[in-house]
This record gives C-alpha cells, structure tokens and sequence, in this order.
C-alpha cells in the first residue's frame, strides 16, 4: 500500500516512477541506470534497504539516495547516513515534506561547484565532479551532500549555523520542525575524512554559539 501511494504521490508531483517491492530486484534496477532520485524502504524483502544502499554507492558516488526509517531511530539514521544515502525521512512522515525533501535533493544532483577541486591544505584536497579525494596521502570518498557541505562552507568564510546549512544545503524553507541531527552526523563524518585528529579539528571547526566554519591552511 506504501509503495502505490508513494508512486501515485510522485506521479502527481510529475515524475516519471519505477517502482519496486523487492529489495534484490530494485537493486537490479539500481544498478542497471541512474535516477534522478531512490528512495530506499529499509524493511524490504529479500535485501534491506541498507545493504542496497551501500552496494549503490559503491557502484555509483553521484546517484542521490533517499532513506525512510524508522521514527526516532537514530542507529538506523546513522546507519543509512554512513552507508552514503543523501538524506533520510523518518516514519510516520507528511507526504508534503517526503516530496519537498526529494525535490531539494533532485535540484542538487547535478551540482558540482564553480570549480572541480577544493584544497584545503598541500595534504587534503577533493575533486568535486568525482567525489572523491586525498588526505593526508590516502585516498578518500564523499558522499555529495559532504561536498556540498563543504563547498558551501568554503564560500562563506565565516561561521555558519545549522539551520542554515539546512537551508541553503538542504533546501528546506524552515527548520522549525527538521530534526539538526542529520547536520552534525554529517559533520562528523567529513571530520574523519580531512582531519588528523577528528576531536580537535583544524579545518572544520565549531565556534560556538554561531556554528560551523571551514579552514584553509
């Protein structure tokens, strides 16, 4: 029932869908082309929803991803976070928000920045067509909301709160009601990824009080 109305749903927002009730199949099809948009049940038969996700990303770093969890679950949060998915909505969710939460994802796919790679010190550095980079002598992936993340940062050379990296990363209107969690996973996550020692960050640092700021050293 989830899976008509979830396709009936996006029809109506004018989409052109493909759906698919079971995880190894959707999978198939995951795998055989690229989509504007998946949107990963994590309760699925034959394969969850996790194991699809991690296999997409390995197969693809630029193909968006959507998760639906579980409501307040915040391994399963994680969990889809750091298998590469974009973003997530948990259950019970408002179609309104499933929908503008796809559309700001969807209007994201294709960016790539002003300029294709990102240096950040003569160790860290980042291509952001390919998603991928090197630091400190080791190779390193990226999800593409992490290097908009860090694009966005980069460009404003100063402070910048949660609620707008929600907005202008996100894409989301207001934040009154979106849970700021999602923010600092993925703040944690670019952390390992550019900083020797993630606890006493360099590049990607907090000030309190005002927010997140990058660093170029």
């Amino acid at each position: 029932m989830i899976l008509m109305g979830l396709t009936d749903l996006f029809v109506f927002h004018g989409y052109q869908v493909e759906s698919e009730s079971d995880g190894k199949k959707g999978l198939a099809r995951g795998l055989d082309e690229q989509y504007a948009c998946i949107i990963l049940d994590v309760m699925l038969p034959s394969l969850n929803g996790f194991e699809i996700c991690n296999t997409l990303r390995q197969h693809s770093r630029t193909q968006a991803i959507m998760m639906l969890t579980a409501k307040n679950s915040e391994e399963d949060i994680i969990n889809g976070l750091t298998l590469g998915a974009d973003d997530y909505v948990a259950k019970p969710f408002s179609t309104s928000e499933l929908v503008l939460r796809v559309n700001a994802l969807v209007r994201r796919s294709g960016w790539t920045g002003t300029d294709n790679t990102l240096i950040l010190s003569d160790e860290v550095s980042l291509c952001t067509r390919t998603l991928t980079g090197s630091s400190y002598q080791q190779e390193t992936k990226y999800t593409r909301r992490e290097v908009e993340i860090l694009g966005y940062l980069h460009s404003q050379n100063k402070p910048v709160s949660r609620d707008e990296l929600l907005k202008e990363v996100w894409g989301y209107k207001t934040t009154s009601d979106i849970d700021t969690r999602t923010v600092d996973i993925h703040i944690a996550k670019i952390r390992k990824k550019i900083e020797t020692s993630p606890k006493t960050p360099k590049h990607l640092v907090t000030h309190r009080g005002e927010g997140y700021q990058l660093y170029v050293i």
